[in-house]
């Protein structure tokens, strides 16, 4: 009988997860019930906001249980089907999770708990299985939706933005550049840096790793700053918001140098600094979740796709093989020693 391995946590990380807060174990492969498909997973998606989620206490979404499977994207294909419009061979994306089989639940968007990634059918001939993790999945959508729907970027804009050499900070500088702005990319190390500005045509790459990181970001936006999709948060935070123009705006999508805080850092309280550079910049900061937008992944991948199969568009992977290697790839990720989005491949795409 087939078994079912699973990567489970194992105990709610203080700091930066080590190897000791996950744990494997085999269970019978699920059962689809009523509006489900069995899936073997193929391509598993490792992402920054995991960590947050193994956390106890409210936020976006449901925090995961100690003993219950790592919550991650996923494209597998289908081995059972109790829906009509999926049938087994179809390739399809969801929240499988960290585990070689799941269940899932075919529904629409709106029905599904906040922060759940909705099951869809991909087109093997549009685009590799594993884009549908990467630029045309939930980091792509993630920096389309920021960059337009929530950053409101204009053609004339200087746009900065952090950890731009990972899923979504690529994708938000590339697809900012199309739309005509002038686009600085902060990345950590001359190898990223020289990717963003040669490889994907940003105008500078900045390292925030640099001594002279301030020094070197004024020097790149000599007119200020109108957009900063913010990534990371932290001091590269702080060094941008000082060079924001009036009427500037700020996207806050994620805060990865703070995810394995324990306290607040010591040192003065800041607050009343930031909220007096909104009041006088008359600033718009506005934060936002991907899953709230699901709704825009129709138009994003019309918008998307083309640009990707025409190589306009572009993303640097980073790939490691089996299901044993997720917990060391999200350590790496979220001590940015990965370059690029990181990928799991847990099964062979020809389904042998």
């Amino acid at each position: 009988m087939r078994m079912n391995r699973r990567v489970l946590l194992a105990s709610r990380p203080t700091g930066l997860p080590r190897v000791e807060n996950f744990a494997f174990d085999s269970a019978p492969i699920p059962e689809p019930g009523a509006g489900e498909v069995l899936v073997e997973n193929i391509w598993l998606s490792i992402d920054p906001f995991i960590r947050g989620r193994m956390n106890a206490g409210p936020s976006y979404a449901r925090a995961m249980e100690i003993g219950e499977v790592v919550v991650g994207g996923t494209v597998g294909r289908v081995i059972r089907s109790n829906v009509a419009a999926l049938e087994p061979g179809d390739l399809v994306q969801g929240q499988g999770c960290w585990q070689q089989y799941s269940a899932l639940r075919v529904a629409d968007a709106s029905e599904l708990e906040p922060g759940v990634l909705p099951t869809w059918k991909l087109d093997p001939q549009a685009f590799p299985a594993r884009f549908a993790l990467s630029t045309l999945g939930m980091p792509g959508l993630t920096a389309y939706v920021g960059l337009h729907d929530i950053g409101q970027l204009r053609s004339q804009d200087t746009v900065v933005v952090s950890s731009a050499s990972g899923a979504v900070g690529s994708v938000v500088g590339q697809l900012a550049k199309i739309a005509g702005a002038r686009v600085i990319g902060i990345a950590g190390g001359p190898q990223k840096c020289s990717f963003v500005a040669h490889r994907l045509g940003f105008d500078a790459g900045v390292d925030y790793k640099a001594p002279d990181f301030e020094a070197r970001l004024r020097q790149a936006c000599p007119h200020g700053i109108d957009l900063y999709f913010d990534n990371v948060g932290g001091t590269v935070t702080d060094a941008c918001m000082s060079l924001l123009n009036t009427h500037g705006r700020v996207v806050l999508c994620g805060q990865t140098a703070h995810y394995n805080m324990e306290s607040l850092p010591p040192g003065p309280d800041r607050s009343l600094l930031l909220r007096v550079q909104i009041l006088l910049g008359r600033l718009n900061v506005r934060g936002f979740i991907v899953s709230d937008h699901w709704h825009r992944r129709e138009q994003f991948l019309a918008d998307a796709a083309p640009l990707v199969t025409s190589g306009r568009l572009q993303l640097q992977e980073h790939i490691a093989q089996g299901l044993d290697a997720a917990p060391g790839a999200l350590i790496d990720l979220l001590q940015g020693n990965s370059f690029g989005k990181v990928l799991i491949q847990i099964a062979p795409e020809s389904g042998e």
